[in-house]
């Protein structure tokens, strides 16, 4: 089932191709569209007017506000060292980890194929470069780009 049960969508949320998203656990605003490909995991909430491109995936713990544009295959984590197993072999749960918050507020921007590290803040009406490991918070009206991303200039309103 691509869309569980236990999503909250919006009013008029665009799902143009349902069959090819995974949905479970999350919120989505109203008017925002997701495209294909795209899994957004439990407890992590999508705003109002978004548009989420294909092959994104969003991760437990992500809160994306309102107006955010997110290009195709965007990256987010939310553990800094994840790790299969414990020093005895025995496979980790999810009571073994803590899963650490990333938040991008309103009307950011992120290019294509960025990752997003576990902890950051993208500041209101960013910009992160398409390819872009974002290690540190953004600040507002910022343009980052590069490995690790980093400030190259700010966006005068």
């Amino acid at each position: 089932m691509p869309v569980s049960k236990d999503v909250v969508l919006g009013k008029g949320v665009q799902l143009p191709q349902p069959d090819l998203i995974n949905l479970y656990g999350c919120s989505v605003g109203d008017g925002a569209k997701i495209g294909s490909f795209v899994e957004i995991q439990k407890n992590a909430e999508v705003g109002r007017g978004c548009k989420i491109s294909s092959h994104t995936f969003i991760c437990e713990g992500v809160t994306i506000e309102d107006e955010v544009f997110i290009g195709h295959g965007v990256m987010f984590t939310n553990d800094k060292y994840p790790k299969a197993a414990a020093e005895d072999g025995t496979m980790l749960t999810d009571d073994d980890w803590t899963v650490i918050p990333t938040r991008v507020c309103r009307g950011a921007s992120i290019g294509s194929g960025a990752v997003l590290l576990p902890g950051v803040t993208v500041g209101a009406g960013a910009l992160v470069g398409a390819g872009a490991v974002v290690v540190e918070d953004v600040p507002e009206k910022a343009v980052v780009v590069g490995n690790p991303a980093r400030v190259v200039k700010y966006i005068e309103s």
